[in-house]
């Protein structure tokens, strides 16, 4: 991963609740978060619907938006003062051409594909005591990076429950 992140020619700062991406931008940039955390979602009837996190040696992007060069449903915003490092779709495409990188971009995405695919199972896990679990087992960083109630919306319960669950 560090051949990608030394692509990178441009550092971003962003303020607490600044935005990196909005609804229906087109953003063809990978991000790797050297430091804060961010946190990518959807607004569904105007409620936030919190997707994933990123978090210090994270690779963010809206993955969607990426691969296909259109407009996405995803927003992308800063939980607390954060830091990414940027690297374009043309500096990936200039990495790709090699065919040694194939591989590490491969990983890349096997990881993204295996990430979404353990946040479904979180979503369609009925007790919010075992989501609360599996996240704390595949993510204890999350719980020291990420404030209670951005958690609490990711697992979907109530701040209230998510409080109740880490005292018990």
């Amino acid at each position: 991963m560090q051949e990608i992140i030394t692509l990178s020619q441009k550092t971003q700062t962003l303020e607490r609740n600044e935005f990196l991406k909005v609804k229906g931008s087109v953003d063809t940039n990978i991000y790797y978060v050297e430091s804060g955390s961010l946190s990518v979602f959807i607004l569904d009837e105007s409620e936030e619907q919190v997707i994933r996190f990123g978090y210090q040696g994270n690779i963010i992007v809206a993955l969607d938006s990426y691969l296909t060069s259109k407009p996405s449903d995803f927003y992308i915003q800063a939980i607390k003062k954060s830091t990414v490092k940027v690297i374009t779709k043309l500096q990936m495409d200039n990495f790709l051409n090699k065919e040694e990188n194939h591989l590490l971009w491969t990983k890349i995405l096997e990881d993204l594909v295996l990430q979404q695919m353990e946040r479904e199972i979180d979503i369609l896990t009925s007790s919010p005591k075992e989501r609360y679990l599996r996240v704390l087992k595949r993510s204890p960083k999350l719980f020291q990076e990420i404030p209670n109630r951005y958690i609490a919306n990711y697992l979907r319960m109530s701040p209230e429950t998510l409080s109740r669950l880490k005292k018990s």
